[in-house]
């Protein structure tokens, strides 16, 4: 069997991510489980297989020790991005199975304010949450949307390239790192000379990025990006946290002027089975927010999203439990999806 042709059966599947490894059966994640694929190969074929999707270089690159980041394209036209790593000195993979076509937000039944946020012509707005949890899909969705609406020049930089946007009202240039520039930052400082309105920043990874994307967002940009995060105030924390010390009044002053939105999500198993639905925490950049993250307090700002839902916002918990009061999803997969377990029992007694 061929890799194009294993992609293609656990797309049959409706898989959205194949662990495959030498020696090791093949595993699928169908609706957020990793289950038996029912596929297995000798340790030397499926060394092959996942050599087949390396360039010479990328073949380089991990005898030198480094994983491999990159995205396949299969004779389907539907894009994959793919992982390639060493493990007890064997060769192993992780491919996410990308949709081929961009869903909009009503299909992803995100809230309206998500449009309103991508309607800002300035600014910083965050998707964040666990690894899986549809961040790429949610900012692609809101990217086309702006696409669709609006007359912009957007530049997108990713680690690799996984949505393939057609220029619609906006003209659209993909970027990806380590094949048309060096890294987030680089490419970012070089954005504010090619005359952006968006700016996608696939992660914001380090200080450096962070920097970079903030300036961009002063200097009259919307910026969009995403984090590893569960939560609104854990995620301006980790930003935060991540400059250093004589830093971090100034990135809380900036962060409180240009924020315009953070989304959280996470990717819930319905209750009825056949898939998966996200259930959101929305924070929205208004003056009451940036005075908590000017001052130092965004452990408070769960109080004003509670308190803002005319604007639009609301608590992860909130939404959870909006979820399953619908019968949408099982009250023991809110709790364990929570980030405050104590208030989601509260909400849910």
């Amino acid at each position: 069997m061929t890799m194009n042709e294993l992609i293609m059966k656990a797309r049959e599947k409706k898989c959205s991510d194949i662990h495959i490894s030498e020696g090791m059966p093949v595993s699928f994640r169908i609706h957020g489980q990793l289950l038996d694929s029912g596929f297995s190969f000798p340790a030397a074929e499926t060394r092959e297989m996942i050599l087949s999707m390396l360039s010479d270089e990328q073949r380089e690159q991990l005898e030198n020790g480094d994983d491999v980041d990159f995205a396949i394209e299969t004779p389907d036209y539907c894009r994959q991005r793919v992982n390639v790593f060493r493990q007890m000195k064997k060769v192993a993979a992780t491919i996410r199975l990308l949709n081929n076509t961009i869903p909009t937000l009503e299909q992803l039944q995100m809230p309206k304010v998500l449009r309103d946020l991508a309607d800002q012509p300035r600014g910083l707005i965050l998707v964040t949450g666990p690894t899986g949890s549809g961040k790429s899909t949610t900012l692609s969705a809101m990217i086309d949307y702006i696409n669709k609406n609006r007359s912009e020049h957007i530049i997108t930089i990713e680690d690799p390239v996984e949505y393939v946007y057609e220029s619609g009202m906006s003209v659209i240039h993909q970027r990806e790192i380590g094949v048309d520039t060096k890294s987030f930052a680089a490419s970012l400082r070089s954005a504010l000379r090619e005359d952006p309105d968006v700016i996608l920043v696939g992660e914001m990874r380090d200080y450096e990025t962070i920097s970079a994307a903030v300036t961009a967002a002063e200097t009259g940009h919307l910026v969009m990006s995403t984090l590893h995060t569960t939560g609104a105030a854990q995620t301006l924390d980790r930003i935060i946290d991540s400059c250093p010390p004589h830093a971090q009044n100034q990135i809380r002053t900036q962060l409180s002027t240009i924020l315009k939105g953070v989304i959280t999500q996470a990717l819930i198993p319905l209750a009825m089975g056949g898939g998966r639905v996200a259930a959101t925490e929305i924070l929205v950049g208004t003056d009451a927010v940036g005075s908590l993250i000017r001052d130092n307090k965004c452990f408070q700002l769960a109080t004003v999203m509670q308190s803002s839902a005319a604007l639009g916002m609301h608590t992860l918990n909130a939404d959870l439990a909006r979820l399953v009061r619908a019968g949408t999803i099982r009250r023991d997969d809110a709790i364990r999806v929570s980030n405050n377990k104590n208030e989601i029992l509260d909400l849910l007694s």
